[in-house]
């Protein structure tokens, strides 16, 4: 029955959420201030990740491609596909609702024990448009840091593959244009978008209803991070029946 409440209240907090807007002047203040925290602040880890994974996948597959009748230009269309289709949009969307969605969750945590939120209602602001639209608009910038952790990761497995003697870059490259599919990447992008819905709301979500003090901040952060996590893995699978099943 507390997850069917909790889904009840979620809904309730996002009609909340686009009503009553604040001033443009204050929301855009907020909007670029949360672009800094959430996206360019992100930047450095995702690069990082996306890099060595991509190295990964490419080794992975070169030492199991052991026949010699099977192309190695396989080894860069299998990370190509790995990479834009799941490791991208998916891994990194775990990763960011382990960074971001915990400090969503904290900061406005922080708020609602400081009773910040209330001084906020106090004074005529709709505290949910106030702290929670920017962050929804920011992370619609996410696609942007999809098409970097993409870029990373093949890059990553391009190296791996051609500084570990696996392959030839040529063949690499070649992997990468065979049978290249553009609707791959839309779906990647289609899901980039439903996942930073999520991540900028179900941590908001633990945040401003969160109740108690410092060491229950600590506590939603972590529900935080375990739902929204769900919610991805549980989006994605529905998003891959229905774009490519």
């Amino acid at each position: 029955m507390i997850y069917l409440e909790n889904i009840g209240r979620y809904f309730l907090m996002l009609k909340g959420v686009f009503s009553k807007p604040t001033k443009w002047p204050i929301l855009k203040d907020l909007i670029f201030k949360e672009i800094d925290d959430l996206i360019y602040g992100s930047l450095g880890i995702i690069v990082f990740i996306s890099f060595f994974i991509g190295g990964v996948v490419a080794i992975q597959t070169a030492l199991n491609i052991d026949n010699p009748l099977i192309p190695k230009y396989l080894i860069g269309f299998t990370t190509r596909q790995s990479v834009i289709l799941e490791f991208a949009p998916t891994f990194t969307s775990i990763i960011m609702a382990g960074k971001v969605g915990s400090y969503i969750t904290s900061s406005i945590g922080t708020m609602r024990v400081t009773e910040q939120i209330d001084a906020l209602e106090v004074m005529g602001v709709n505290s949910l448009n106030y702290l929670v639209l920017p962050k929804i608009v920011a992370l619609m910038l996410y696609p942007f840091v999809i098409a970097i952790a993409m870029y990373m990761g093949i890059l990553g497995g391009w190296i791996a593959v051609v500084v570990g003697g696996y392959s030839t870059s040529a063949e690499f490259i070649r992997g990468l244009q065979e049978d290249f599919d553009t609707f791959h990447v839309f779906y990647a992008f289609t899901k980039t978008i439903v996942f930073a819905f999520i991540l900028a709301t179900i941590p908001s979500f633990y945040g401003y209803y969160m109740k108690g003090g410092a060491l229950e901040v600590g506590k939603a952060s972590t529900s935080s991070f375990v739902w929204t996590s769900v919610a991805i893995i549980i989006a994605n699978y529905l998003l891959t029946q229905m774009l490519l099943g």
